[in-house]
């Protein structure tokens, strides 16, 4: 068995979830917070394997001289339509 100490504001957010009938009791809520932070880490792999295959796709191109250098403009475009995506 564990057992977690937490400070008075993560005390008063479980209270507060459990008072608007959101949650039953504070094991549900701390399942659902280790399912999200799981969730999460899934999604940022998800991420950076993404990265990692643009990348190398990026030095393919420049390995083979196809490189075509953007703009800091198209390069923030794409970050932000990725960042959108998700």
């Amino acid at each position: 068995m564990m057992q977690v100490s937490l400070t008075p504001e993560l005390e008063s957010i479980i209270q507060d979830r459990i008072a608007s009938g959101q949650y039953n009791t504070p094991m549900e809520i701390i399942r659902e917070a280790l399912r999200l932070i799981a969730e999460r880490d899934h999604f940022l792999e998800i991420q950076r394997e993404s990265l990692r295959h643009d990348i190398k796709a990026g030095l393919d191109q420049l390995d083979k001289g196809l490189a075509v250098t953007p703009t800091k403009e198209e390069v923030w475009r794409k970050i932000e339509s990725r960042l959108t995506e998700s």
